[in-house]
């Protein structure tokens, strides 16, 4: 089967990679072409383009970079349209898919849709076009499923892919000795890997280092910036800059302070009692504040429907707050109430397999068609 995939973030990029290792699998005859990046590439098939010239953070960036938008969007169809595909499989990114989703249909192409778009979170009714423009949608959030279903649709909730790549995760048991950490207890710090986030997000966190003089802290940098880079916001802070290390350094964290995204769940998913945290620009966050419908912003209070992990958006993002937050769950009832939490959390994730199953899933659809 050909197999034409869209995915235009790092993340899109990894569950990509992962599911195409699971196709060729299930599929003997799998030839893939794809928008997405390295990850996927290692995999084999074609990359037509990277997503490093794909991806735009807030209603601001988006509207200044229309232009490429627009110019990767046409490349995208007319790409797909002279490949012809016997499936068309979207990876998260809606912006985007959502509008490849609609051409496909349009051109008979048979779409199946990996990582639900954020519906549930602002403009519920694009729901209705997501039912029309695509064939199978495969959730990785429990209660996707229920939502989609009061919509009418039918979805199947595959598992998470990170069960997947905590559940591959070694620990290095040298990971101490080898970063000079000696028995002092760790505060991860996990500003994002945008530079809008580290930027607006980074120095709020660094700013209570001082008040911790027993603990060690350590930031988990993105491999995509330099030691100098981090060293403008660090200063004469005392804090560890470990890059691609996060699952190591999760392991043998005591307590984080995160930045709302994937990352929240990885540290619920490893047990760390977390602060959850999150600026935008100006005008982002007054028009998300209109649109956005939710009660929460971080996936663990997502899926739990119960704010388990607090979490400290815009102006609440500041020193004091933040020193008081870490304080509760340093140790003490909150530290104990939030893990006690977590264990509510994985229940419903379920278990590993989130690649695998939505290979199978795939290949019987496609068997049938």
């Amino acid at each position: 089967m050909k197999y034409y995939l869209v995915a235009g973030e790092a993340s899109g990029d990894l569950h990509g990679a992962n599911l195409m290792k699971a196709l060729k699998v299930e599929d003997s005859e799998t030839v893939f072409r794809y928008f997405g990046g390295d990850k996927m590439q290692a995999e084999g098939g074609e990359l037509v383009k990277h997503y490093a010239d794909m991806a735009f953070m807030g209603f601001t960036e988006v509207i200044l970079n229309l232009r490429t938008i627009f110019k990767n969007l046409k490349t995208c169809k007319n790409d797909i349209l002279a490949w012809q595909p016997d499936v068309l499989v979207l990876i998260d990114f809606p912006g985007f898919n959502l509008k490849i989703a609609e051409f496909a249909k349009e051109n008979g192409i048979k779409v199946c849709y990996y990582i639900s778009p954020k519906v549930w979170a602002w403009n519920q009714k694009r729901v209705l076009k997501i039912k029309r423009v695509v064939d199978k949608m495969f959730c990785i959030l429990p209660f996707e499923v229920d939502f989609y279903r009061e919509w009418g649709m039918e979805v199947d909730y595959v598992g998470n892919p990170l069960l997947d790549e905590i559940a591959q995760f070694t620990p290095d048991e040298e990971f101490r000795k080898k970063n000079l950490i000696g028995d002092q207890k760790i505060i991860a710090l996990l500003p994002g890997s945008r530079k809008q986030e580290i930027e607006r997000l980074l120095p709020a966190m660094l700013s209570i280092t001082e008040n911790y003089p027993d603990y060690i802290f350590a930031i988990a940098a993105a491999p995509n910036f330099n030691e100098s880079y981090y060293h403008q916001f660090i200063g004469s802070k005392k804090a560890k800059l470990l890059f691609s290390n996060t699952y190591n350094l999760l392991h043998h964290t005591h307590a984080a302070i995160v930045a709302s995204g994937t990352a929240t769940l990885e540290t619920a998913l490893f047990e760390i009692p977390q602060v959850v945290v999150y600026k935008g620009g100006t005008i982002s966050i007054a028009i998300a504040r209109m649109l956005v419908k939710i009660k929460f912003i971080s996936l663990v209070n997502l899926i739990v429907n119960k704010k388990i992990v607090t979490e400290l958006i815009q102006e609440d993002c500041n020193t004091e707050r933040l020193n008081q937050e870490l304080v509760h769950i340093l140790d003490g009832e909150g530290r104990d109430q939030m893990l006690s939490d977590y264990k509510g959390l994985l229940n419903l994730m379920g278990t590993p397999g989130a690649s695998e199953k939505t290979a199978k899933l795939i290949v019987a659809y496609l068997a049938l068609k």
